[in-house]
Protein backbone atom coordinates (compact mmCIF):
# COMPACT_ATOMS: atom_id res chain seq x y z
CA UNK A 1 0.00 0.00 0.00
CA UNK A 2 2.85 1.97 0.45
CA UNK A 3 4.53 1.90 -2.29
CA UNK A 4 1.05 2.43 -4.15
CA UNK A 5 0.67 5.54 -2.75
CA UNK A 6 4.17 7.19 -3.19
CA UNK A 7 3.31 8.23 -7.08
CA UNK A 8 0.32 10.24 -5.79
CA UNK A 9 2.10 11.84 -3.39
CA UNK A 10 4.50 12.82 -5.75
CA UNK A 11 1.96 14.15 -8.35
CA UNK A 12 0.47 16.23 -5.47
CA UNK A 13 3.69 18.03 -4.50
CA UNK A 14 4.74 18.78 -7.96
CA UNK A 15 1.05 20.08 -8.90
CA UNK A 16 1.82 22.37 -5.23
CA UNK A 17 5.11 23.54 -6.23
CA UNK A 18 3.91 24.20 -10.12
CA UNK A 19 1.10 26.42 -8.77
CA UNK A 20 3.76 28.58 -6.63
CA UNK A 21 5.06 29.50 -9.75
CA UNK A 22 2.14 31.70 -11.13
CA UNK A 23 2.23 35.89 -9.87
CA UNK A 24 -0.38 36.63 -7.58
CA UNK A 25 -1.49 40.10 -6.08
CA UNK A 26 1.01 41.55 -4.12
CA UNK A 27 -0.69 42.54 -0.21
CA UNK A 28 1.72 44.80 0.24
CA UNK A 29 0.18 48.44 -0.01
CA UNK A 30 1.80 50.96 -3.09
CA UNK A 31 0.52 54.95 -2.69
CA UNK A 32 2.43 56.95 -5.46
CA UNK A 33 0.36 60.02 -4.64
CA UNK A 34 -2.32 61.17 -6.68
CA UNK A 35 -1.92 61.58 -10.29
CA UNK A 36 0.00 64.48 -11.82
CA UNK A 37 -1.87 67.43 -12.82
CA UNK A 38 -1.55 69.41 -16.18
CA UNK A 39 -1.00 73.04 -15.46
CA UNK A 40 -2.76 74.65 -18.50
CA UNK A 41 -1.06 78.19 -17.84
CA UNK A 42 -3.31 79.80 -20.06
CA UNK A 43 -7.25 80.73 -19.15
CA UNK A 44 -9.91 79.73 -21.18
CA UNK A 45 -12.30 82.40 -19.68
CA UNK A 46 -9.92 85.71 -18.39
CA UNK A 47 -10.50 86.33 -14.72
CA UNK A 48 -9.36 89.64 -15.50
CA UNK A 49 -8.80 91.19 -18.80
CA UNK A 50 -7.47 94.51 -20.11
CA UNK A 51 -11.39 95.48 -20.40
CA UNK A 52 -12.74 94.05 -16.98
CA UNK A 53 -11.90 97.71 -15.54
CA UNK A 54 -11.36 101.33 -16.02
CA UNK A 55 -7.68 102.47 -16.57
CA UNK A 56 -4.73 101.38 -18.95
CA UNK A 57 -4.65 98.07 -20.41
CA UNK A 58 -1.71 96.60 -19.35
CA UNK A 59 0.59 92.94 -19.01
CA UNK A 60 1.93 90.83 -15.69
CA UNK A 61 4.72 88.49 -15.12
CA UNK A 62 2.82 85.51 -12.85
CA UNK A 63 4.45 82.44 -12.13
CA UNK A 64 3.24 79.35 -13.95
CA UNK A 65 4.89 75.94 -12.81
CA UNK A 66 9.06 77.00 -13.37
CA UNK A 67 7.98 79.98 -15.78
CA UNK A 68 6.82 83.24 -16.23
CA UNK A 69 3.83 83.81 -18.18
CA UNK A 70 1.42 86.99 -19.18
CA UNK A 71 -1.45 87.98 -17.56
CA UNK A 72 -3.45 90.96 -19.27
CA UNK A 73 -4.32 93.73 -16.24
CA UNK A 74 -5.70 97.05 -15.79
CA UNK A 75 -3.67 100.39 -13.81
CA UNK A 76 -4.99 103.53 -13.56
CA UNK A 77 -3.28 106.74 -14.00
CA UNK A 78 -4.25 110.06 -13.87
CA UNK A 79 -4.40 111.77 -16.86
CA UNK A 80 -2.19 114.60 -17.07
CA UNK A 81 0.61 113.04 -15.49
CA UNK A 82 3.82 114.45 -16.56
CA UNK A 83 6.44 111.34 -17.39
CA UNK A 84 8.54 111.26 -14.71
CA UNK A 85 5.19 111.13 -12.33
CA UNK A 86 3.77 108.85 -14.98
CA UNK A 87 6.34 106.24 -14.62
CA UNK A 88 6.27 105.95 -10.99
CA UNK A 89 2.91 105.39 -10.83
CA UNK A 90 2.72 103.06 -13.88
CA UNK A 91 5.31 100.87 -11.73
CA UNK A 92 3.09 101.44 -7.90
CA UNK A 93 0.15 100.65 -10.15
CA UNK A 94 2.20 97.17 -11.73
CA UNK A 95 3.40 96.37 -8.36
CA UNK A 96 0.06 96.40 -6.84
CA UNK A 97 -1.26 93.70 -9.87
CA UNK A 98 1.61 91.72 -8.91
CA UNK A 99 1.15 91.70 -4.80
CA UNK A 100 -2.51 91.07 -5.76
CA UNK A 101 -3.61 87.45 -5.67
CA UNK A 102 -4.32 85.64 -8.59
CA UNK A 103 -8.25 84.74 -9.17
CA UNK A 104 -9.89 82.05 -8.60
CA UNK A 105 -9.79 81.00 -12.76
CA UNK A 106 -5.86 82.23 -12.25
CA UNK A 107 -5.21 79.98 -9.42
CA UNK A 108 -7.20 77.03 -11.08
CA UNK A 109 -4.77 77.63 -14.53
CA UNK A 110 -1.92 77.12 -12.49
CA UNK A 111 -0.99 81.01 -11.71
CA UNK A 112 0.99 82.14 -8.25
CA UNK A 113 3.11 85.36 -7.28
CA UNK A 114 5.77 85.95 -5.28
CA UNK A 115 5.69 89.38 -4.80
CA UNK A 116 4.92 89.73 -1.41
CA UNK A 117 2.01 92.51 0.20
CA UNK A 118 3.20 95.43 1.53
CA UNK A 119 6.24 95.76 -1.30
CA UNK A 120 6.40 99.76 -2.37
CA UNK A 121 7.91 101.58 -4.97
CA UNK A 122 9.02 105.25 -5.24
CA UNK A 123 10.71 107.49 -7.45
CA UNK A 124 14.55 108.62 -8.12
CA UNK A 125 16.28 110.44 -5.31
CA UNK A 126 18.24 113.51 -6.50
CA UNK A 127 21.50 111.63 -7.71
CA UNK A 128 19.87 108.76 -9.40
CA UNK A 129 19.50 108.10 -13.08
CA UNK A 130 15.84 110.28 -14.04
CA UNK A 131 14.31 106.71 -14.75
CA UNK A 132 15.22 105.09 -11.65
CA UNK A 133 12.40 103.08 -9.63
CA UNK A 134 13.58 103.33 -5.89
CA UNK A 135 11.58 99.47 -4.45
CA UNK A 136 10.72 99.35 -0.44
CA UNK A 137 12.95 96.30 -0.49
CA UNK A 138 16.32 95.92 -1.67
CA UNK A 139 16.39 94.06 -5.74
CA UNK A 140 18.63 91.71 -3.69
CA UNK A 141 16.93 91.06 -0.96
CA UNK A 142 13.52 89.40 -3.20
CA UNK A 143 13.87 86.03 -4.21
CA UNK A 144 14.84 86.00 -7.58
CA UNK A 145 11.35 85.18 -8.73
CA UNK A 146 9.74 88.52 -7.07
CA UNK A 147 12.80 90.45 -9.26
CA UNK A 148 12.20 88.05 -12.13
CA UNK A 149 8.56 89.19 -11.51
CA UNK A 150 9.35 92.84 -11.46
CA UNK A 151 11.70 93.42 -14.06
CA UNK A 152 9.83 91.47 -16.34
CA UNK A 153 6.75 93.24 -15.72
CA UNK A 154 8.01 96.56 -15.82
CA UNK A 155 10.17 96.24 -19.34
CA UNK A 156 6.85 95.85 -21.09
CA UNK A 157 5.82 99.40 -19.71
CA UNK A 158 5.69 102.67 -19.26
CA UNK A 159 8.02 102.01 -16.35
CA UNK A 160 10.74 101.35 -18.44
CA UNK A 161 13.36 103.17 -20.63
CA UNK A 162 13.07 103.02 -24.43
CA UNK A 163 15.18 99.70 -24.73
CA UNK A 164 12.77 97.83 -22.00
CA UNK A 165 15.43 97.72 -19.03
CA UNK A 166 14.49 98.71 -15.88
CA UNK A 167 16.45 100.85 -13.39
CA UNK A 168 15.92 99.57 -9.84
CA UNK A 169 16.87 100.87 -6.37
CA UNK A 170 16.32 99.87 -2.57
CA UNK A 171 15.36 101.68 0.25
CA UNK A 172 19.20 102.20 1.61
CA UNK A 173 22.10 104.27 -0.14
CA UNK A 174 23.24 101.48 -2.63
CA UNK A 175 23.60 102.68 -5.91
CA UNK A 176 20.46 101.65 -8.50
CA UNK A 177 21.30 98.87 -11.11
CA UNK A 178 19.96 98.68 -14.65
CA UNK A 179 18.00 95.38 -15.00
CA UNK A 180 16.99 93.93 -18.23
CA UNK A 181 14.31 90.59 -18.89
CA UNK A 182 16.04 88.01 -20.91
CA UNK A 183 14.08 84.72 -22.69
CA UNK A 184 16.34 82.80 -19.61
CA UNK A 185 14.77 84.81 -17.04
CA UNK A 186 11.02 84.18 -18.18
CA UNK A 187 11.90 80.77 -18.63
CA UNK A 188 13.71 79.54 -15.45
CA UNK A 189 13.23 82.69 -13.12
CA UNK A 190 14.36 80.42 -10.00
CA UNK A 191 17.08 79.69 -11.46
CA UNK A 192 18.17 82.92 -13.27
CA UNK A 193 18.29 86.57 -12.14
CA UNK A 194 17.60 89.44 -14.20
CA UNK A 195 21.26 90.73 -15.78
CA UNK A 196 21.94 94.00 -14.31
CA UNK A 197 25.06 96.28 -13.90
CA UNK A 198 25.24 99.85 -12.38
CA UNK A 199 23.30 102.84 -13.98
CA UNK A 200 24.85 105.57 -14.95
CA UNK A 201 23.87 109.32 -15.45
CA UNK A 202 21.89 111.83 -12.87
Amino acid sequence: MTVRRLPVLAGLTLAVLLSGCGIRATEVPTDYGAAPSRVRCSLTEPGVSAGSGPGIPVRVLLLCGSSLVTVDRTVRVPDGAADSARRTLVARGLLGQLMEPPSAAEKEAGFTTDVRAGTTVAGPRRDDPEDTLRLGTAPGDLTSYALAQIVCTFSESAAAQGDGAVILGGPGGEPPRRYTCTDEVRARPGSNEPPSHPARGG
